[in-house]
């Protein structure tokens, strides 16, 4: 009921702050003689007693009361104040006490419910944002910004240290740097465009705005990034469609016209000559179909290289299939495919963009091969030069080869080693851009190997197992 028993330096020191005066009052009545020395004994030990025990009861009720905040103040709840009935007084701070904690308790609940509230809008917001610290450090990172720039593995998303492992490198862009100056120093938002080379080319534009009062855990920038690199590439594929149009369909559609004008004219009554012009202008309509197709594919991958794919894709299943739908140009060329084929997968991965991917290497490989030749398609798990586990794709041929010189160069749209040939076979000069394209955007790796006379090997990594 009383509690522990007090120390003894604070006992006696109550005791005599209790009963110190009543026992010197019975010595100065015992003093003077107006007290019997047996009754003053009496009375003074009484004193004392009673003295002792309110202190003792006073200080347990006190120390009671200062453990139970302590423990309250370090996690465990709301205190239980309830004291001994004998001091009101006491009973009446821990009442106080008790209102106190049970308000901070609530308005602890509220502030915590608001955080939540707040990282919850900031998670959701479509856009990617950062909130930096005073330093400049990040301190989270929204879902759309984990997407854009990468989440390290095996981290919350919902807590403060899970910032992607890009947001560092970014935050030390020069542009974004200055920005970030700006805003600090004249409290209000600043802008900035922003080019981010890799894993592949973005542009930016970045809101950089102070924040004071700070977030609720000590963010004092938001920096919001608009990814505007969808809304550029539409820009330059206009103008690359239709430069690239203008000058590669100038030629087929020249002529066509001459061919028309020559069987309406001279060979309007040649019926030999008819069927030869018809036949050359059936292939060159074709060619400018398959050149537009190829230019409108390869716009369409370039507005979403920058995002990455999702899903999985049977890379061994997809070169099989592959495989099976170039027989008719195989047999055209008497070629014959050598099939090396391990099941694995690619993930992320667009199957569909995989299948293009090996199209187009064979289709490449049949056109600039050998007459009778061998083709060499095989998939099988690898790693990449960093280590990284994924699927290794390769196509070979046994053709002429392709000079040290011009390798670096075979994945620029319209490049062609040899113009004369590439075109007589029918190529569009655009088959190996859109496989550069799509590996960019599985985040993968492209390699080309030639040797002069005798073949060329493209060798494709792609993330999975």
């Amino acid at each position: 009921m009383f509690g522990e028993a007090p120390r003894a330096a604070p006992w006696f020191r109550a005791t005599l702050v209790v009963a110190g005066a009543p026992s010197a009052m019975l010595l100065l009545l015992a003093a003077i003689g107006e007290l019997a020395p047996r009754h003053a004994a009496a009375a003074l030990i009484v004193t004392l007693a009673s003295g002792a025990a309110v202190a003792r009861i006073w200080l347990g009720s006190l120390g009671r009361l200062a453990r139970q905040i302590r423990a309250a103040s370090g996690g465990d709840g709301m205190p239980d104040l309830s004291v001994a009935p004998l001091l009101p007084s006491v009973q009446d701070v821990a009442d106080g006490v008790t209102r106190l904690a049970r308000s901070l308790a609530e308005r602890g609940a509220l502030v915590e419910r608001l955080r939540r509230a707040d990282a919850a809008i900031i998670e959701a917001l479509p856009d990617p944002l950062l909130v930096l610290a005073a330093d400049r450090s990040a301190l989270r990172a929204n879902r759309a910004a984990r997407e854009m720039l990468g989440t390290r593995e095996g981290t919350d998303p919902r807590a403060g240290a899970a910032t992607p492992p890009d947001a560092a490198a970014l935050l030390r862009h020069p542009a974004l740097a200055e920005a970030l100056d700006q805003a600090l120093s004249s409290g209000a938002p600043a802008v900035a465009d922003l080019v981010l080379p890799v894993p592949v080319m973005r542009d930016v534009a970045v809101q950089v705005i102070p924040m004071d009062p700070p977030l609720a855990d000590g963010g004092r920038v938001i920096v919001l990034l608009s990814d505007r690199t969808r809304e550029r590439a539409v820009e330059r594929m206009r103008a690359d469609f239709v430069a690239n149009a203008s000058h590669e369909l100038r030629t087929p559609l020249a002529s066509l016209i001459g061919f028309i004008e020559t069987l309406r004219g001279p060979a309007a009554d040649d019926p030999a000559a008819q069927q030869r012009f018809l036949q050359i202008m059936a292939e060159q309509s074709d060619r400018m179909r398959r050149l537009i197709d190829d230019l409108l594919g390869l716009s369409r991958i370039e507005l979403t290289e920058h995002q990455t794919p999702s899903g999985r894709a049977d890379v061994a299943a997809v070169a099989r299939a592959e495989a099976d739908a170039m027989a008719p140009i195989l047999a055209g060329r008497k070629a014959k495919l050598v099939l090396e084929v391990v099941d694995c997968a690619a993930e992320p991965a667009d199957a569909d963009q995989l299948a293009q991917v090996i199209r187009n290497l064979l289709d490449n490989a049949i056109r600039h091969g050998r007459d009778r030749g061998s083709i060499r398609l095989a998939v099988a798990p690898g790693a990449a030069p960093d280590g990284r586990a994924g699927v290794v794709l390769s196509v070979a041929d046994d053709g002429a080869g392709i000079p040290r010189d011009h390798i670096p160069r075979l994945t620029e749209r319209f490049y062609r080693v040899d113009k004369g040939r590439s075109r007589s076979a029918g190529g569009t000069g655009l088959g190996l851009a859109i496989v550069k394209h799509i590996v960019n955007r599985h985040r993968g790796t492209l390699t080309i190997e030639s040797e002069e006379g005798v073949g060329t090997t493209f060798r494709v990594w792609l993330p999975g197992g």
